[in-house]
């Protein structure tokens, strides 16, 4: 009895290669070819310019002129800290416009008494009456405005602007 019978295999021939041995990589072939290069990068500014595109038709659709309550006033905030009270026109373009104009003073005595808690006192004061004698008009330019809001009529700014209109409304007659 036989347990394991080795057949004979049959002989295996190396094959015959008749064309050209395989071609060596070359590591010049390896890198992309300068058109898809060209492509790879007009495809990214392509891109880059329709979500431009978009994102400036967002901006321009949030028209914030539209915004501005023209019936009441508007406090505007400046990047160097500065703080107006106005009538806010042409938010929209390269300088906003700010008519009627008030900001806050604060008065300080040069001379605090020692024995007193010295307070600072702080009033709203009508732009026009400086040693400039500046307009009561204001071109601020939109790139210093960090915000803008406008006032309800309630406010404490609006009520000082509102007595201050009507102290001087009667002094005027």
């Amino acid at each position: 009895m036989e347990r394991f019978s080795r057949q004979p295999q049959p002989a295996v021939s190396a094959p015959h290669h008749t064309s050209a041995p395989a071609p060596v990589k070359n590591k010049k072939n390896d890198r992309p070819s300068f058109g898809s290069k060209l492509l790879v990068i007009v495809l990214i500014v392509a891109a880059l310019s329709i979500t431009s595109a978009l994102a400036a038709g967002v901006w321009k659709s949030f028209d914030t002129t539209n915004t501005v309550n023209s019936n009441l006033y508007q406090a505007v905030f400046l990047d160097n800290g500065q703080v107006y009270f106005g009538k806010l026109a042409n938010l929209n373009s390269e300088y906003a416009q700010l008519t009627d104009i008030y900001y806050l003073q604060v008065d300080q005595q040069v001379q605090p008494d020692q024995s007193e808690d010295t307070q600072q006192q702080i009033s709203l004061a009508k732009l026009g009456n400086e040693l400039h004698g500046p307009e009561d008009r204001m071109f601020i330019n939109a790139d210093k405005i960090v915000f803008w809001e406008n006032l309800k009529t309630d406010g404490q700014v609006t009520e000082a602007i509102v007595q201050y209109q009507s102290d001087d409304n009667s002094e005027d007659q």
